[in-house]
This record gives C-alpha cells, structure tokens and sequence, in this order.
C-alpha cells in the first residue's frame, strides 16, 4: 500500500526542487534546519512539502541530485562577503557612526529587514490586530518592511475605514528617520515575543474534504445537507475532494476516459510543476501520438502564471466531478488497501 501524499521520484526525472529536497533529507536534521532558516516562506513551503511526498528514492536520483549539488559547490569562488559587523567597523573608522549606519542601511536594506522577515509566519489577522491601535505612520512603516502578498493580506485586516489613509501614506514614502525606524524595531520585538501566542490555524475544509473522501456509503447524503445549510462552504469542501493530485490514483480506464475530456493544451498548462508520480502517470496513459505531441507542446511552452496552473487544474477537476456526477467514471478520491 502507498502513502496517497507520497512521490515517488524516477531515477534521473528529479526537478531543481526535487533535486533540493532530495540533499535536505540526505544531509541530516540539524544541517537540513540550518538551511531552512535561510529560506523565504515561500521557498520552505514548497521544499518542505515536496520532501513530505518523497518515497522509493532510487540510488541514481540520488546520486544524481549529489552530483549537481557538489558540481554547484564547486563552482563557487570560496570568497565570501563580509559581515554587517565588519563592515560596521570598518566604515566606523573610515567614515564615522553617523554616515557608516546611513551606507550600511542603503546596503543592507536596514537592519530590521531579517527581524520582519520571521513575522511572515504570523497570519495576516493577527499581524493587523498588533499594529491596528498603532499611529498611520507606524502602520504604514510596518506594512512597507512585510512581503507585498502578506502586507496585502494584512491591509485587507485592518478596519475598512483606516485602509486607503495606510496605503496613501505608504505611496508617499521614501525615507524612514532614525527615531521612526527605533519605534518599529521595539514593535517588531514586541510581535516577535508574542508570536508563539498566536492561535492556531486548522484546515477545516480540507479536513471535512478528507473525511467525506472516506465515507463513500453516505457521502452524497452527507453532501446535500450540508449543502441546504450552506451551498458556498459545500462548493469549496467539494473542490477540495476533486483535488488535482487524486488523478495520479485513478485507473487506466477512468483516466483514459477523463483524458478524452480535456483538451491537450489544458495538460500543458496544468502539469506544469505538477509531481513526477501525477505527470508520469498522464503521460503513461495518453496514446502514443497525444503524448508525443503533449511533449512538443510542452518544450515550446514558456513560464505560466500560478493562478493560470490552478485555475487550468479546477476547470480539469470540475470536469472530472461532472463526469463521475453523471456515472460515466468513478473516481478513486483516496489511497485506499487493496488486497490482491
């Protein structure tokens, strides 16, 4: 039996990200946490998550990701740039406090840059709850220093009435004084002291979306009550069950059939950094001259949008629904024994 959230990685078929994971997990726990820390929120969850559905590594993936990691190694100078703290002395003696810290802000982006990055683990609505009984200015300072996707997402948090004066305020700024920026470095210690007391945050949907996955008997009951008490809640618990990843369980027969439904240019798009178990399994089941022609289409294609991928993906999914609603398929929504 197979892990559902499980990848397994074809020797020679690992991607960059793969290849990345692959030497996290070959390196050990203390090396591998070193590196994570350095990692945007972003890059951590993507690695993160591949390195939890990697399984069946084969000896040649291995050495293979090795191999480049060591060819990359290499090919580094050996010189490494100095320290803040160097050039903080080093400037103090060349130039003087005043205008050392003025150089090393401009280098570094100011000193408070690492500090905020740590607070992108915080939710958007906690982080506007700290800074909502704060001045215009001190908002407007804080939200400048965050990620634009959380600093959005936070601006969304604040009152309604107070928004558009915080991001008029941010447009206007250029400098930050000395005496502003010591005020945000006392609030970013104080958010970071606290950040271990923020609540929890559950997937709710996709818990429910999992367990209904696994009640196949009264699944359909199940799903038209909680459709009349809630239809909007009950469309994105049911997108959540026809995830993209369940086509890689699916039989021969039912993806043959679901791939006769979707139009190959929607394939290129929506396998793009799909995992290698899902892709290798479309590929396999597609006739001879579709995957020949996928694969072209696939190598004149140039970067696509994430919201493009997801929204190619949904419109696949709800054409998977549809054929399962209507009996032509039936579709296997999770990993389930099976006994030979």
């Amino acid at each position: 039996m197979s892990d559902p959230n499980n990848a397994v990685v074809p020797a020679g078929f690992a991607s960059p990200l793969e290849r990345a994971a692959i030497v996290l997990l070959s390196m050990g726990e203390a090396p591998a946490a070193a590196v994570l820390r350095c990692l945007s929120r972003e890059e951590l969850l993507e690695v993160t998550q591949v390195m939890s559905r990697i399984s069946g590594i084969k000896v040649e993936s291995v050495k293979h990701s090795l191999q480049n990691f060591f060819d990359d190694y290499r090919e580094q100078s050996g010189v490494h740039g100095a320290s803040r703290s160097y050039l903080k002395r080093s400037l103090d003696l060349a130039l003087g406090s005043d205008i050392a810290n003025s150089v090393l802000n401009n280098i570094y982006g100011d000193a408070i840059r690492p500090k905020m990055a740590r607070l992108q683990w915080a939710s958007a609505k906690w982080l506007a709850e700290r800074i909502g009984h704060e001045h215009v200015r001190m908002q407007t300072v804080f939200l400048a220093f965050l990620p634009p996707a959380l600093a959005g997402d936070v601006v969304a948090a604040l009152p309604v009435e107070g928004r558009e004066v915080v991001l008029l305020n941010m447009a206007r700024l250029s400098e930050i004084d000395r005496e502003l920026l010591q005020e945000l470095d006392e609030l970013v210690d104080r958010c970071l002291e606290s950040l271990g007391l923020q609540s929890a945050s559950v997937e709710g949907m996709r818990q429910v979306a999992e367990i209904l996955n696994r009640v196949p008997r009264d699944r359909a009951r199940m799903v038209e009550t909680l459709r009349a008490q809630d239809a909007a809640v009950m469309d994105e618990i049911e997108r959540r069950m026809y995830d993209f990843f369940i086509l890689s369980r699916q039989t021969e027969a039912t993806l043959l059939r679901i791939i006769e439904s979707v139009a190959l240019d929607q394939w290129a798009v929506a396998l793009k950094g799909a995992e290698p178990q899902l892709r290798e399994v479309i590929l396999r089941t597609m006739p001879r001259r579709q995957a020949q022609a996928f694969e072209d289409m696939i190598r004149r294609a140039g970067p696509v949008p994430r919201s493009r991928i997801e929204q190619t993906r949904q419109e696949i999914m709800a054409q998977v629904k549809a054929l399962a609603d209507s009996g032509e398929i039936e579709v296997q929504l999770f990993d389930e024994a099976v006994i030979e």
